[in-house]
């Protein structure tokens, strides 16, 4: 299928998928001025610098960065694993730093964790490491059995209850982990890289299965992750963490549109690529004749109503697509083009005038 053909099936679709924000949702997490510094060989490593984020009700949140960006401490200051040296973490309206031990117990029942790593009693059955939290909290023997039946049954792996971690693979793990974190319905889900270990396939089971956990269980997941893709295929906004401070953040939607830092444009390129290929030079180089190279970045349906095919039937030029792809992001058609318009220079300043005034961003190339 041609890239124009591509382009043409997003048509008669909704416009734009309706705004997630029409009304102000509930804060769940709020980071005000965080900072959390260290002491390491006679040093003070600051680890986040005044961090402020609001993550909301509902919401999967995630916080990108690469090593050393302060994204896990920034995450274990949520359950208090991190004291921050300064600032505030506030959990359904409690600031944490203010809160009792006993009080802070209470709050962290209601926040539930998964780890890289998985961090699995080997020792124990699946059974009993899902059923742990609970038996912890002293909680009655057939409401224990009752729950871990039910998550068992919910991640898939009612038939796994009996067997140890070493006999399941790593995405089993994983599941198993989910279940255990949501063993005292936590209205908060924490997920610490949670994907890293796991191979593609598994990855997007995974990334599935905590979908279902923030649809079906209403639980705001707030996870950190160094994998745009991860970020393109769950999250609805986005925090990216350099040097301990957030350097950008937004919907997601808007942050592979429209990046603008450099951290970010790196990160979306990751996924998406919008650089110009070898290919395309070598075609400028080649190219003979009065004609002009662009690259159009579109979102949403209003450009994907045949800007490119439109622009060869309206006006007097030639239209060559050097470069495109074509995905979607939150059920949004998203993509990016680079072209080549011929024909003489009146007619290619109208086209390009054309394309300036569809939804989409054009810049010149060559």
């Amino acid at each position: 299928m041609s890239l124009l053909e591509q382009t043409d099936t997003f048509r008669g679709r909704n416009e734009v998928q309706e705004q997630r924000h029409a009304l102000p949702k509930e804060k769940k997490i709020e980071f005000l001025q965080v900072e959390k510094k260290f002491e390491s060989g006679g040093k003070i490593i600051e680890a986040l610098k005044g961090v402020t984020l609001t993550v909301e009700k509902g919401d999967i949140f995630g916080v990108i960065g690469f090593s050393g960006a302060g994204k896990s401490t920034l995450l274990r200051t949520v359950n208090l694993l991190e004291r921050p040296t300064s600032g505030k973490v506030i959990v359904d309206g409690k600031d944490l730093t203010t809160l009792s031990v006993a009080q802070l117990r209470r709050v962290k029942k209601d926040i539930g964790m998964i780890f890289q790593q998985f961090n699995l009693l080997e020792s124990k059955t699946v059974f009993e490491n899902v059923a742990m939290p609970l038996l912890l909290s002293q909680t009655p023997k057939k409401v224990v059995q009752e729950r871990v039946a039910e998550l068992l049954s919910f991640v898939g792996l009612s038939d796994k209850a009996k067997s140890f971690p070493d006999e399941l693979s790593g995405g089993q793990k994983q599941r198993v982990g989910i279940a255990r974190a949501l063993a005292t319905n936590p209205s908060i889900l924490l997920s610490d890289e949670a994907t890293s270990a796991l191979d593609p396939q598994t990855t997007e089971s995974i990334l599935e299965l905590l979908k279902r956990v923030n649809k079906e269980y209403n639980i705001t997941i707030l996870m950190i992750t160094h994998e745009m893709n991860v970020i393109k295929e769950i999250c609805n906004r986005v925090a990216v963490m350099e040097h301990g401070t957030v350097v950008e953040q937004g919907e997601v939607l808007d942050m592979f549109a429209h990046p603008q830092t450099e951290t970010a444009r790196n990160f979306v390129k990751s996924v998406i690529r919008d650089d110009i290929p070898p290919s395309v030079y070598k075609a400028l180089a080649n190219s003979r004749g009065q004609s002009r190279i662009y690259q159009i970045h579109f979102v949403g349906e209003n450009s994907g109503q045949q800007v490119v095919s439109q622009v060869a039937k309206q006006f007097q030029t030639q239209v060559h697509v050097l470069f495109g792809n074509i995905s979607e992001l939150q059920g949004v058609p998203f993509g990016n083009m680079i072209v080549e318009i011929g024909g003489s220079a009146a007619d290619i300043a109208r086209a390009y005038q054309y394309i300036q005034q569809q939804n989409v961003t054009v810049k010149e190339i060559s």
